[in-house]
């Protein structure tokens, strides 16, 4: 039931996250102290923030509607929030003058990248990474 819960709100934060950034990269732009100096930057926002974020949120509902998902969806999630945290708090070590917006989304990407690990590991033990017997 907890990995249930933890893809769903997943699919819920990042597909709608994820929709908002598409329709108005601004939000993000504005929060994290962004500019979009020609139609570059605001593609480059709609790709990575909108489109990538609504991909996550996507996988994590395939997983939430089909349980043989869940072990690799989960895998994958661990991997892309570690991945996130590692490089914000490398950027927080190297940049001076990061403030609430890194340092929430660091303890959001730690927490949730904690959480995907330890259901996978959870979900999958003696079993391979797709649910079959090792």
């Amino acid at each position: 039931m907890a990995t249930k819960i933890f893809l769903g709100v997943n699919a819920l934060l990042f597909i709608g996250y994820g929709l908002v950034c598409l329709a108005a990269p601004s939000v993000v732009a504005d929060s994290a102290g962004l500019a979009m100096l020609n139609g570059d930057g605001a593609a480059e926002l709609r790709a990575m923030y909108g489109g990538l974020q609504t991909a996550v949120g996507m996988l994590a509902l395939a997983a939430l509607l089909r349980s043989e998902l869940q072990p690799p969806v989960l895998f994958v999630l661990a991997f892309l929030f570690f991945g996130l945290a590692s490089a914000r708090l490398l950027g927080a070590i190297v940049e001076s003058g990061v403030g609430s917006y890194t340092f929430g989304a660091l303890g959001f990407e730690t927490l949730f990248a904690l959480v995907s690990f330890a259901l996978f590991s959870r979900s999958s033990s003696g079993t391979g990474l797709t649910g079959d017997p090792a």
